[in-house]
């Protein structure tokens, strides 16, 4: 069985009704310091931790007084806005204490769409781990629309754990698994404590399910597992409720883990490796050895460049001879690579005439 303390990387999405009591509308703020406690325990023992939180609509929607019944688009946005500033200050005033430092960060669904949205988010994360910030995840709900919503924070904390690499992905849940029925309703539903493979078996004993404040069902959790564990990520499903959730899952609680065959990276490697390049840069034989020994491409390996590309998207990448080594996501457009080929990384902000970064391809973005 996994283990938290084992994760590199982990992603911990929280629901509504774990944050706002769905009766008053108030911040159980005792739940949040018990949640900062299991965060600070899993960062010190060397865990970069993601949160992907809901709570910002429903926060704000006491705030402004708005009903409890499904709210307009316009409500909907006016909720988030008031809102996301208190669950922005909740959270920070609850992992203060610990040493924390928590970032915010709002996406929606065309950041994961679109592939220069994707590695912008992607650069972003990866950077606040670095610091030893915990970012902490959101749809924004303040200026998204049902054409560009993922609709359920299940399936955002699913593509935030794929977009980040994570090795795990836990969901704090109103039920303690799946169940191979609704067990409000069933008093047979029996709970999987490991799904290997989601058939088509699984994927009917999936209900949908909703607690009033949050709109993901198990539906939608098997849908994150899906994106989940085909980026190597392992995912569980577990109840929420208690004061130190992770803790409890740590010792036994019970849970419903869906394994992932492969590791992040590899996973990654794979996803890249098979697109279809847009173009080619080929490179002197001094950055063909650096990139066989796990180093990222900087311009000045690059002898040439050819295609019409974007930043974001795939190039082939050719050694000096023209054989084709691999495939890797570039972080400048064609334009711009044949601006700065063959230049010293310090040299970009003079030649384009702004700030960029160091590696034309990074190492984590290349597949050979």
């Amino acid at each position: 069985m996994a283990s938290l303390s084992n994760a590199k990387r982990l992603v911990i999405k929280i629901g509504s009704a774990l944050l706002v009591d769905r009766a008053t509308g108030a911040l159980r703020k005792d739940w949040l310091q018990g949640l900062a406690q299991d965060v600070a325990w899993l960062k010190s023992a060397g865990t970069q931790v993601v949160l992907v939180s809901s709570g910002s609509i429903a926060l704000g929607r006491g705030a402004l007084g708005l009903p409890g019944t499904d709210l307009a688009l316009e409500q909907s946005q006016a909720a988030a806005a008031v809102g996301q500033i208190r669950l922005a200050r909740a959270y920070e005033e609850a992992l203060a204490p610990h040493g924390i430092t928590t970032a915010q960060v709002l996406v929606t669904l065309e950041d994961s769409r679109d592939r220069r949205r994707y590695l912008n988010s992607r650069a972003t994360l990866e950077q606040l781990m670095s610091l030893g910030a915990l970012p902490i995840v959101n749809e924004n709900d303040t200026v998204a629309t049902d054409e560009i919503r993922f609709g359920d924070n299940d399936r955002l904390a699913a593509q935030i754990a794929a977009t980040i690499g994570a090795d795990q992905l836990v969901l704090l849940s109103d039920v303690d698994g799946f169940y191979s029925a609704n067990p409000a309703e069933d008093a047979s539903a029996k709970r999987y404590d490991v799904i290997d493979t989601i058939t088509p078996e699984i994927e009917a004993q999936a209900g949908d399910a909703g607690s009033g404040l949050s709109k993901g069902g198990m539906k939608t959790k098997l849908m994150a597992a899906k994106t989940a564990t085909a980026a190597g990520c392992a995912m569980v499903i577990c109840h929420g409720a208690d004061l130190r959730p992770l803790s409890a899952l740590e010792h036994g609680a019970n849970a419903t883990w869906f394994t992932a065959t492969l590791d992040p990276q590899a996973a990654r490697k794979r996803w890249i490796a098979a697109m279809k390049p847009l173009g080619t840069v080929t490179l002197d034989a001094g950055a063909a050895r650096a990139l066989s020994k796990g180093n990222s491409l900087l311009p000045a390996g690059v002898k040439a460049a050819s295609g019409a590309f974007g930043r974001g998207d795939p190039v082939a990448i050719s050694g000096p001879d023209g054989h084709q080594l691999g495939l890797g996501l570039t972080r400048y457009t064609a334009e711009e690579t044949q601006i700065i080929k063959g230049h010293q990384s310090h040299e970009i902000e003079i030649l384009l005439g702004y700030p960029g970064r160091a590696a034309l391809i990074h190492r984590d973005d290349m597949a050979l």
